[in-house]
């Protein structure tokens, strides 16, 4: 059997509705398009949406969300992923491992994980939790 001699079973599909073919056939002369109006045209039809001149839907509704010139310049880093690194925390040092685009502007740590050792976190940003746990583990956090 090969993919090009399959064919659908005798009698399981039915035959296509022929438009236009004379009374007997339910769908004579207008083709179920009724008479006249933009419908019953060749090639007339409006947009999705469109309300008949009426302002349509998408434009009667309010906007809503936000959307942040600034998203694809912030990064997050978790707590987990900063405790791998060695000495002094800022956001070139975070780059250099990787751990944040090239392009971040901003970084904030977030309290995700655990961290054993004592960093010092210079010009990040930090969570409160990151902070305690920072502090906790004998590290410091400067602005």
């Amino acid at each position: 059997m090969r993919l090009n001699n399959l064919r659908a079973e005798e009698g399981s599909r039915p035959d296509r509705v022929r438009l236009g073919r004379g009374i007997g056939s339910t769908l004579g002369k207008t083709s179920g398009k009724g008479h006249k109006g933009q419908k019953a045209r060749a090639g007339g039809y409006h947009k999705v949406g469109f309300e008949g001149g009426q302002m349509p839907l998408q434009r009667r509704l309010p906007k809503v969300g936000f959307n942040s010139p600034m998203k694809p310049f912030s990064a997050e880093v978790r707590l987990s992923d900063v405790a791998r690194l060695e000495g002094e925390v800022t956001i070139a040092a975070l780059k250099d491992a990787g751990l944040v685009a090239s392009n971040a502007k901003r970084v904030k740590i977030i309290n995700t994980g655990v961290i054993a050792k004592a960093l010092t976190v210079k010009g990040v940003a930090v969570t409160a939790g990151a902070k305690a746990a920072i502090e906790q583990a004998g590290g410091k956090v400067e602005a």
